[in-house]
């Protein structure tokens, strides 16, 4: 029976904040999700007994595990520790990523323990705090890691979407009273929320798997929008009403005089009550100042003096697989990003000449998802066509079942490139090898974030070795 048609039944217990959640237990399964594992971390330091399980062992479930948060890798009910087994004690928690058929979930469920999503818990969060959300189908995990930073002045507990480098986190932990939040589109999740002050940046095509057209998305969206109570803040051009932001063109807040040097942007920002200058970013692209602005109009509408943000923006450091430098020297550069969507490989593409305007540039690219590749297969091809040199690994399948015809022998057919050529994991790091591209770009949602370190390592090894 399908997790979908079965009865989950909540009891009645309130979900205040930390220590006063109702439940002395939380399990978790998905527990070392970028999403799930920020609101775990957030118990387990809120003294709640905390475990889970997940697939595979990674940086973010060991780091869990170092706050004495017991995790597994097995799909087995027998290895669910014992005193996560009292229905009355213990709060179950899961991602939509989860497949209908795991059988940990299903024990939970059919025993009637109270089961929700991870959206609802962090619905349940921002009820009881004065949340600060940012949407978008792109830019939200940067936007909401810059926002976080800047609040972390007034105690701001930030569950991001990614590490932030200045954290070393994807929890910042403050108070109970201010939350910042990434509101995800994906399930719709974002409409479990309950946002005072939200952004969103912006709405492109995406998920259809789940919204089935864009028209549904932009619903979901609008949705979204009249759930925000105070102020919503919008990227220009968007659909929506609410106050706009944009580089270099008339908005309620402008960012403009825009300028590189020693590798950051200097730039002025217009509000609609006063104007800042000479703010020092150092994220590349101009997608980066759009976020950076958004963050910049979140917090001037909640009370943060303009002085503290500029303050802020200068020393922020970026977020772990958002044009993270994994090699940088005179002779060449190694980039992870985490784009997975044609907008996002373009971005990094213009991030990269703009930051390298005369080296030649690789991409290596793992497409995500069967469905993503199959309804944006010609704007992937755009996008990837505009690098020098192009290396597709396979599709990375997540969620979902492969698709007749959909691979990766596809997508290079649509690549315009002459410099394009299939591989694998084994062969990746020889073909970069081979290539006289100075500048190295590896780009996808999926298990390439884990290879890349792999690649870095032995490169860094082959350097040290003089080969």
């Amino acid at each position: 029976m399908n997790i979908k048609n079965k009865d989950i039944s909540n009891n009645e217990k309130v979900l205040p904040n930390g220590k006063n959640l109702g439940w002395a237990y939380i399990y978790f399964i998905g527990i070392g999700g970028i999403g799930m594992s920020a609101i775990a971390r957030y118990f387990a330091v809120n003294g709640k007994q905390v475990a889970g399980y997940d697939k595979t062992a990674t940086k973010i479930t060991n780091s869990l595990e170092d706050l004495d948060v017991e995790i597994h890798f097995e799909d087995a009910v027998k290895n669910i520790p014992i005193s996560f087994l009292e229905k009355s004690k213990t709060l179950v928690v899961y991602t939509p990523a989860v497949p209908e058929n795991h059988t940990e979930l299903n024990y939970f469920i059919d025993n009637k323990f109270t089961v929700l999503k991870r959206s609802e818990i962090l619905g349940k969060i921002t009820e009881t705090t004065f949340c600060l959300a940012v949407a978008g189908t792109h830019g939200k995990t940067t936007t909401s890691s810059i926002l976080g930073h800047i609040m972390a002045e007034v105690k701001a507990t930030s569950f991001l979407g990614g590490i932030a480098e200045n954290y070393n986190t994807n929890l910042i932990l403050g108070e109970d009273k201010i939350s910042v939040v990434e509101a995800d589109e994906f399930d719709r999740s974002f409409l479990k929320l309950s946002p005072n002050i939200a952004s969103i940046t912006s709405m492109d095509a995406d998920h259809l798997d789940i919204y089935g057209d864009s028209d549904t998305l932009q619903e979901s969206f609008i949705d979204f929008s009249n759930k925000v109570s105070d102020t919503l803040i919008v990227a220009k051009g968007l659909p929506l009403k609410g106050l706009t932001y944009a580089v270099n063109e008339d908005a309620d807040y402008k960012a403009y005089n825009l300028k590189i040097e020693s590798g950051k942007y200097i730039f002025d920002v217009q509000t609609p009550t006063s104007e800042i200058k000479n703010i020092e970013f150092n994220l590349p692209g101009k997608h980066n100042v759009m976020n950076a602005l958004a963050a910049l109009a979140m917090a001037d509408v909640y009370g943060i003096s303009l002085e503290n943000i500029k303050d802020s923006l200068s020393t922020f450091k970026g977020v772990k697989r958002r044009f993270s430098y994994k090699i940088k020297t005179n002779d060449f550069v190694l980039i992870d990003d985490y784009a997975h969507h044609p907008t996002e490989i373009n971005a990094v593409e213009n991030s990269v000449r703009e930051m390298y305007p005369n080296e030649k540039v690789l991409v290596v690219f793992q497409p995500h998802l069967f469905s993503r590749t199959r309804d944006f297969i010609e704007d992937f091809a755009s996008a990837l066509s505009k690098f020098d040199e192009v290396l597709l690994l396979d599709i990375y399948p997540a969620r979902e079942e492969p698709i007749a015809g959909v691979n990766s022998d596809w997508l290079l057919s649509k690549i315009d490139n002459e410099h394009k050529k299939l591989t694998n994991k084994n062969n990746l790091l020889k073909d970069i090898k081979n290539s006289s591209a100075k500048v190295v770009t590896m780009l996808g949602a999926g298990d390439i974030g884990i290879l890349i370190e792999e690649v870095t390592n032995k490169l860094l090894k082959t350097e040290d070795n003089g080969v």
